[in-house]
Order: C-alpha cells, then sequence, then structure tokens
C-alpha cells in the first residue's frame, strides 16, 4: 500500500470516527427514542455504522422498539443468537415487532431450536397487536395450513379482514379456493 493510500484509509477512518462521534455527543442528553427515531433517519439515509450505534445505546437502555429493530438488522446479517436475544427483551415488554421477530426465529428455527407451537404463540400475540407482517402470517397459516393450524377459510377471512383494515390499499385476492368458496361451487 502507498502512502496515499495510506492517507486516505486514515483520513476515512477519522472521518467516520469523528462523524459517530459527533452523533453520539449530540444524542448523548437525548433518550432512548430520539436515539431510535435518529437511528431510523440515519439509517434511511445509509449509514449502518452510525445507526447500529444507536440502536445499541436505546436498546441497552431497555428501549423495546429498537431492541427488535436490533434484533431484525442481526438477523439479517445471520447473528442469529443475538438477534434472539434482541427478540426475547423487547417481546418480554409486549412489544409487537420483538413478539413477530422472536416467532420468526423459532420458525425458522435461526438462533433457537425450531419451535412452531412458540412461533404461533409470538406471531398471534404479534397479530393481536396489529403487527401488519404478523396479521399477513395468520391469514396466509389458515388458509393454508402453515404454523399447524388447521385449514380455516372462516378464520383466515377474519384475519384478512384485518390486513384491509390495517392497509387500506391491500385488495384482497380473488379466487383463492377457500373451503367455503368450494362448498359454495358445489351447490
Amino acid at each position: 500500500m502507498n502512502s496515499l493510500t495510506t492517507g486516505r484509509t486514515n483520513f476515512k477512518a477519522l472521518w467516520v470516527g469523528v462523524v459517530l462521534g459527533v452523533v453520539i455527543a449530540s444524542g448523548a442528553a437525548a433518550g432512548p427514542e430520539q436515539d431510535n427515531e435518529l437511528a431510523e433517519k440515519e439509517f434511511a439515509r445509509g449509514d449502518l455504522m452510525v445507526s447500529m450505534e444507536l440502536w445499541r445505546k436505546a436498546a441497552l437502555a431497555g428501549y423495546a422498539p429498537a431492541q427488535a429493530r436490533l434484533g431484525d438488522i442481526l438477523d439479517k446479517s445471520e447473528e442469529d443468537k443475538d438477534a434472539v436475544d434482541w427478540y426475547r427483551k423487547s417481546a418480554a415488554q409486549g412489544n409487537a415487532a420483538g413478539e413477530y421477530g422472536l416467532g420468526q426465529m423459532y420458525l425458522k428455527g435461526e438462533g433457537v431450536e425450531k419451535d412452531v407451537e412458540k412461533a404461533h404463540t409470538y406471531i398471534r400475540l404479534a397479530a393481536e397487536k396489529n403487527e401488519l407482517l404478523a396479521v399477513v402470517m395468520m391469514m396466509n397459516a389458515y388458509r393454508t395450513g402453515a404454523m399447524g393450524l388447521p385449514l380455516d377459510s372462516d378464520k383466515a377471512d377474519e384475519w384478512e379482514a384485518k390486513v384491509v383494515q390495517l392497509s387500506p390499499g391491500y385488495v384482497p385476492a380473488r379466487g383463492k379456493n377457500t373451503e367455503k368458496e368450494k362448498k359454495a361451487g358445489s351447490k
């Protein structure tokens, strides 16, 4: 490596350190909720390093939404055991995103032993709190028999109504051949 390349690398490292220090120092008096909001903004701008540091700070302070978000990032990074730990902390506080994330980990068997019953429990808890992805999963599970649930078009329709309520742009599928539609077609 020549001295110009080394100088650029050192400057870049210094710059990242200064920016991170300024962001953290400016948020030193901020609470975990503000740190979480700032982390989301930094993440949207593409600054994962700063966002992770802010989420970790908020998560360590016990802020459940930051714990769930940290779990999401760690799950995507294949840091499954750490993701499960953060999801558990968030779910223990009744946070729907944490419950959904933990349910997903049990469903996939990532970071924990696969347990479809626990997955269903956590995903259902999140769905009951209107966590959209969890509601969609419940709807689909009753349509397909996933998560060990029985096929039940009435329950699937109830969850679908909730999806429509939470996501006004959602258009229910037509011709989905539910049990009810099959019976109506055979008459």
